[in-house]
């Protein structure tokens, strides 16, 4: 028996199928246009997608409403986290600690005001705005120059059950000790905007010391070694490129 595929010439973005348990429903189903959609995204691919001088058909957008038809007032909400965890979200005075349904709560937001047509970026624009508050530097850093990569890596060529997998999520857990916090949004036609974000047990960040109005912990005084110590390195460059008669600023072509 051939089996019908999802995609037609009239819908040709389509991807996936979906059925259930009765065999009476089975063809129904399959014939039915359905994309590969969960709780997390909806996604299609092939077909007139594939030019990428055309814009996505506006019936392909199943899961948020056009953000040009968007309220006219932003929506704000509030996304407190434990250990780069969202445990609590604040929404139109009413908490949600479930992580189901905060997801939820968060996708409905998002399909209102027509936000993450490309990503979800309920949870991810809020954790990586409070990952700058928190997080050291270098640790972001490397998480962002190898762990992040490879653990989309892993989970795409489906080794979730390998030692690997393991070893870079045991980085992605440690780098997430510290994010803890919450950040405030707004959400409006198709845009999330921070609009505050704070910890009341993380110290990394200091007013204070990032001031630069004061000078209570730092003293300029204190770069001249540093300055003097990388200038060794590039004075000699600069001679080297002097006595072969190219320029400083210059690029080799």
């Amino acid at each position: 028996m051939e089996i019908p595929v999802t995609s037609t010439k009239a819908k040709p973005y389509s991807m996936g199928m979906k059925t259930d348990s009765s065999s009476a429903n089975l063809l129904p189903m399959l014939t039915r246009r359905i994309p590969d959609d969960n709780i997390a995204h909806c996604s299609y691919e092939s077909g007139q997608l594939e030019d990428p001088s055309k814009p996505p058909p506006p019936d392909m957008w199943t899961r948020t409403n056009d953000p040009i038809t968007g309220p006219h007032t932003p929506q704000g909400v509030t996304i407190q986290f434990e250990k780069g965890i969202p445990v609590k979200v604040v929404l139109e005075g009413k908490d949600y600690t479930d992580s189901l349904e905060l997801f939820v709560a968060l996708n409905e937001v998002g399909k209102l005001h027509g936000i993450g047509r490309i990503d979800i970026v309920e949870l991810r624009a809020a954790h990586l705005d409070l990952e700058g508050l928190v997080m050291d530097g270098k640790v972001r850093s490397l998480r962002d120059q190898f762990v992040t990569h490879s653990w989309s890596e892993i989970l795409y060529n489906g080794l979730y059950f390998s030692p690997e997998r393991e070893f870079v999520e045991n980085s992605l857990l440690f780098s997430q000790q510290r994010v803890n916090g919450e950040v405030r949004l707004q959400c409006y036609r198709g845009n999330v905007f921070i609009v505050g974000r704070s910890s009341d047990t993380e110290k990394l960040y200091s007013e204070e010391e990032s001031s630069m109005d004061s000078l209570e912990n730092f003293s300029p005084v204190d770069t001249t070694g540093f300055i003097n110590i990388n200038a060794i390195r590039l004075k000699k460059y600069g001679l080297q490129k002097l006595e072969s008669g190219e320029s400083l600023a210059k690029s080799r072509e």
